[in-house]
């Protein structure tokens, strides 16, 4: 009877220890709040000569922004498939902040990367090319930036190369440059990467060994 009770006890508190993971990863908290610019040397912000959305604001600017903006909105991690191919939820991953910042500056990433993979569908490692999901891929938007962006220098030490706006790619993941900068001059990135992410931007550069490539969209 005692080893029957032992056992129902630790089914209870696993079940229970389940729940609390999953409404960990339901309501996540990710804090959207700013890190403080921290290099006492004013770096100037490049700015963009082109204005795609006609908005007043250069290109640079508004995907800055757009980085932001979206973040604001706190979206929590989830990978999901969208028959909208944009996400028209409260969910979202990495490639998400790029696709939003640059709609914000004018740019339909998804019709963008679908015209790309139309034109050049032997550079992109896919079976059956797919709208709705194709713009949504680390592994493929690594190969349109290559073919439609300006490619920079992945050295973070070159710390005037890196400006807010700037988008930086890691071997699996993606991200928008921040133009606040830690104490060492390098800037922050503004991303989503997992559901136990503190912060949407943070001061991780310095830390990453992966970063594949580095862009700038000039039009």
């Amino acid at each position: 009877m005692k080893k029957k009770i032992r056992i129902i006890v630790i089914i209870c508190l696993g079940i229970k220890c389940c729940a609390c993971v999953y409404q960990a990863l339901r309501y996540q908290h990710t804090s959207a709040k700013r890190l403080p610019d921290r290099y006492e040397i004013t770096i100037e912000q490049m700015h963009s000569s082109v204005d795609k959305d006609g908005d007043g604001m250069d290109d640079q600017t508004d995907i800055l922004q757009g980085a932001l903006n979206y973040i604001a909105t706190e979206p929590k991690y989830k990978s999901k498939y969208y028959q909208t191919g944009y996400p028209d939820d409260e969910y979202g991953v990495c490639t998400d902040v790029v696709a939003n910042a640059l709609k914000n500056a004018g740019y339909d990433l998804m019709e963008l990367v679908w015209e790309d993979i139309s034109k050049n569908p032997a550079d992109y490692p896919l079976e059956e090319p797919d709208i709705n999901i194709d713009f949504r891929r680390v592994k493929n938007l690594k190969v349109f930036f290559t073919h439609t962006a300006v490619s920079l220098t992945t050295d973070v030490t070159d710390i005037e190369a890196w400006q807010g706006g700037d988008i930086v790619i890691f071997q699996s993941h993606i991200g928008i440059v921040s133009d606040r900068r830690n104490e060492n001059g390098v800037p922050y990135v503004i991303h989503h990467n997992d559901p136990m992410q503190r912060s949407y931007e943070q001061d991780i550069l310095e830390s990453r060994s992966d970063i594949v490539g580095h862009y700038r969209i000039t039009e």
